[in-house]
């Protein structure tokens, strides 16, 4: 399901560390030493491709496709129409007279701002319920995110939705990718069963661009990011 998202999602950086400095006396002192640390767990996760990966997440999303089934059909025949009128307006160019030839030109004018408007407001409409989704999907995604990162001692974990050059890491081994492990703890949680297979279905009004190019999944190996 290719879901584009209006830029909506923020990355998500849990850091934790830890600073040492003591000064003793009123001369000036040495800086105690820093006690010694172990090395800090860094995790990734494609916070785009979790959303959209979790059981609630397809359901959802699935069911925003079929909601606007009936906006898609509208759309399309709205451009179908507007489509035929110029084929024929093209098919008998120079053999109409001036005010007739206007007159079609004036009503494909109409039908083309009836159409450019009515594909706006439902692309708006469209991006506006995906991103109520994935909000509410990442408001309960939060949590989660804490509390692995804290049973995991780990010190960091970034967003890898956006590859670089656009996101800021430039290679991460699937080690250190967490998605996976996300998903299945919301799954748990959300109690939603995974969706039963079917065709793919259309995720977008036709004739409305898509809200945002989805990003790639995380590279691994030796691919930069």
């Amino acid at each position: 399901m290719t879901i584009k998202f209006a830029r909506l999602l923020l990355a998500t950086a849990l850091v934790f560390s830890l600073t040492a400095l003591a000064q003793t006396g009123s001369a000036a002192a040495a800086p105690a030493p820093a006690p010694a640390t172990a090395a800090t767990k860094v995790g990734v996760i494609s916070i785009q491709e979790a959303i959209l990966a979790t059981n609630e997440g397809q359901r959802d999303f699935e069911a925003l496709g079929k909601k606007f089934e009936p906006r898609r059909n509208e759309l399309k025949s709205l451009n179908d129409d507007l489509e035929s009128m110029k084929k024929q307006l093209s098919a008998q160019d120079g053999k109409l007279a001036d005010d007739a030839r206007a007159s079609i030109v004036k009503s494909i004018e109409q039908k083309q701002k009836a159409f450019t408007r009515s594909q706006e407001d439902a692309q708006n409409e469209f991006q506006s319920q995906q991103s109520e989704i994935a909000q509410r999907i990442l408001q309960k995604m939060g949590p989660l995110i804490d509390k692995y990162a804290k049973e995991n001692s780990m010190g960091l974990i970034i967003d890898i939705s956006n590859p670089w050059p656009q996101g800021p890491v430039l290679w991460a081994g699937p080690s250190v990718d967490i998605t996976k492990a996300l998903v299945d703890a919301y799954n748990a949680q959300s109690g939603v069963p995974a969706p039963a297979p079917s065709a793919p279905s259309a995720a977008k009004p036709a004739g409305v661009k898509p809200a945002a190019p989805a990003a790639p999944k995380p590279q691994t190996g030796t691919q930069p990011k």
